[in-house]
């Protein structure tokens, strides 16, 4: 298949561009996400796709959603910041452009796209988790997607680490989510901040602000980077979580890799290092197996665009025969 066109659904940016069979991203546009409207957001979606079908011959067009998407690939079960429930997505997206569309979960795509063209290409097992406001993921497995009997496995930031932890925004508590994310960070910083201790002050000073409601994951990244101790300690602690989180996953899916991408992953060195450390310490019978390689993601933010894009090409999973 040549051409198909990837379109990356956000909660506030509809980002499309059309992708060749190696990769490489060619037109691009993007659009509004108007989130509170079904109808809207389709609409945003199919006329962004349609500039792009006007000036090339597209073949299939592939969309990453945020949420649950069914294991044929077409419907939108849930989608947590947006208005989609039981939205057969696909269909209304393929009826209006008159071209074939597949639905794939957003860190679906974007593991994808790391495992077809970027920082895990030349695997055939891989592990891909997203640190950002959340916590994203996808397992590949003898170069498959796992999609799960329902198309909705791999949620991996909600796998729980704390039983009776922090209330999550799934309705649980205790997911990784709410210990080894963005949200995470900010939360401890701010308390961190609020408690008054003289390196969180410091921390303050170095992000240039006094009210630590004013705090943001960015701010302490780029704290960390510039040497801070207290945003130092707070980068290691969400990677000291990030780490035990991926030995319990690791015995899970045995991967040859696991790739950290994600916005928090700007901080590269030192979330990478105290995972691993952390990682290397709980991973059971570890003296006994092989060690995943761990591996900063290469796409960046159009990792998502270019693995719904190159999705698009390939068939939908064979369901089993019902019972």
């Amino acid at each position: 298949m040549g051409l198909t066109i990837g379109i990356d659904v956000g909660g506030t940016k509809i980002a499309a561009g059309v992708v060749d069979e190696y990769g490489a991203i060619g037109a691009r546009t993007h659009r509004e996400t108007p989130a509170d409207s079904v109808d809207g957001t389709e609409a945003a979606i199919c006329d962004a796709a349609a500039e792009l079908i006007a000036g090339h011959e597209i073949e299939a067009v592939g969309i990453g959603a945020a949420g649950f998407v069914s294991s044929d690939r077409s419907t939108v079960l849930f989608a947590p910041n947006l208005a989609w429930r039981d939205e057969p997505l696909g269909a209304r997206v393929s009826e209006t452009l008159k071209i074939p569309v597949v639905v794939e979960n957003d860190a679906n795509a974007a593991a994808w796209g790391e495992f077809a063209f970027g920082a895990a290409k030349d695997v055939e097992h891989m592990l891909c988790i997203t640190v950002g406001t959340g916590i994203g993921g996808a397992v590949v497995s003898d170069g498959e997607m796992l999609r799960g009997a329902h198309g909705v496995a791999a949620e991996l930031g909600h796998m729980r680490v704390v039983p009776g932890g922090h209330r999550c925004g799934c309705g649980s508590r205790g997911c990784l989510e709410q210990y080894a994310s963005g949200r995470a960070l900010v939360r401890e910083g701010r308390a961190q901040a609020e408690s008054g201790s003289i390196a969180a002050a410091q921390m303050l000073s170095v992000c240039g602000i006094t009210d630590p409601a004013e705090l943001t994951g960015p701010m302490i990244t780029e704290a960390a980077m510039a040497g801070d101790p207290c945003a130092v300690e707070l980068l290691e602690d969400l990677g000291r979580w990030l780490g035990e989180g991926l030995a319990s996953l690791a015995t899970m899916f045995d991967p040859t890799l696991i790739v950290i991408g994600g916005g928090v992953s700007a901080a590269r060195d030192l979330l990478m290092k105290s995972a691993e450390v952390a990682f290397e310490k709980v991973l059971p019978a570890k003296s006994n197996r092989p060690h995943p390689s761990f591996t900063l993601a290469q796409l960046g933010n159009d990792a998502g665009l270019i693995g719904a894009a190159d999705l698009a090409r390939r068939p939908a999973p064979v369901q089993a025969a019902a019972r």
